[in-house]
């Protein structure tokens, strides 16, 4: 951490967060899902998902571009398949809807598929997974987003950068969680070094005339390119076609940007619940996973590497580090946090140098 990092209290972020969006009209509910996303983001390390976009939600719900009070509507289709309509509520308290959905059905049937259009960003994809894994249960979670990258071949901006997201949980070792953009460089990673004016890696985007740039302002004016040449960008008409085609959601083009248009965003999600104990006896999976997870450990490392992880392993680190140590919150996320406790009235974030719980 830079000499301006000062850090906050895990229990201090989740009030003052809660406390701003009931301010705004959330519930109570509401807003413990939504702070409890935003947190977790944080605590794992995903910064760019986290607090550091706080602003742009509050900005989009005083402007009226998001409904605070959302009638969230569940249609059942079969017993093990259903469709919400989130009525243009954030995508943290409609995806949390869609994906109890699921699990409700999983549970009594081994799996379900639900659905959700109407919605908006819903932050860090991993939070679904484990919402999943909390209850027991095999989560894969798609969501759609904006244009930020052109179709393999093309120059013309049509797909987003929409993570996949897949969990399962073992018996005593960590859970398998993998979260990942089809593009080198997440968007939400590329505004999060806008913000603290810091480049970004080399080969993760280009410029408005097509140019490589490590710019992250410029990035964000051109295009996100994906991993893998047509592979990535396979996985990014799949996230699209999964949670938008199918949902009923926008698509392409249709998705609304959510810090250039006014317009709702019509953000498509789906996810998918497999209950482990459908397949063999009841937790004879969680056992098999630890052995996964151990035959992984145990793989001898490539020269370079001190160890072998699994996916998402890195972060149940950090946030065991972070429930401990705090969330870390440099001068540029201090400013704007400021900014939104002035404009809805809210009490400040208290801040520790020492990275040491406030409590």
């Amino acid at each position: 951490m830079t000499p301006e990092t000062l850090y906050a209290d895990a229990v201090d972020v989740t009030a003052f967060t809660q406390a701003v969006l009931q301010s705004i009209g959330l519930s109570t509910e509401h807003a413990t899902t939504m702070a409890k996303c935003l947190v977790q983001a944080d605590f794992r390390g995903v910064s760019s998902h986290g607090l550091a976009r706080f602003e742009q939600y509050i900005i989009r719900a005083q402007g009226n571009h998001v409904n605070t009070k959302p009638n969230i509507k569940i249609r059942n289709v079969t017993p093990v398949v259903a469709q919400v309509d989130g009525d243009n509520g954030f995508g943290f308290v409609v995806a949390s809807a869609a994906m109890e959905e699921a699990i409700r059905r999983a549970e009594t049937y081994g799996i379900a598929i639900v659905t959700a259009k109407r919605s908006n960003h819903f932050g860090m994809a991993a939070s679904y997974v484990l919402q999943a894994i909390e209850a027991g249960m095999m989560g894969l979670v798609f969501t759609n987003s904006s244009k930020t990258m052109a179709a393999f071949g093309s120059k013309e901006p049509l797909l987003g950068t929409s993570p996949i997201a897949v969990g399962l949980p073992s018996a005593n070792e960590i859970p398998f969680i993998l979260d990942m953009a089809p593009s080198v460089v997440a968007k939400g990673k590329i505004r999060a070094k806008a913000l603290r004016g810091q480049e970004i890696p080399e080969g993760g985007a280009v410029d408005e005339e097509g140019q490589a740039t490590t710019d992250p302002v410029a990035a964000l004016k051109g295009l996100v390119l994906p991993i893998g040449g047509p592979k990535g960008s396979g996985l990014a008409m799949l996230m699209d076609i999964m949670a938008g085609v199918l949902s009923g959601a926008g698509f392409a083009c249709g998705v609304g940007s959510w810090y250039t248009d006014s317009r709702a965003q019509d953000v498509g999600h789906c996810f998918i619940v497999l209950k482990p104990d459908a397949f063999l006896e009841p937790g004879e999976v969680r056992q098999r996973m630890d052995t996964f997870v151990h035959k992984v450990h145990t793989s001898t490392p490539a020269k370079g590497f001190p160890e072998v992880l699994l996916p998402g392993e890195l972060e149940f680190r950090m946030t065991a580090k972070r429930q401990k140590e705090g969330i870390p919150v440099d001068s540029a996320q201090r400013l704007m946090l400021g900014r939104v406790a002035q404009s809805t009235g809210v009490s400040p974030l208290k801040y520790s140098q020492s990275g040491k719980s406030l409590h």
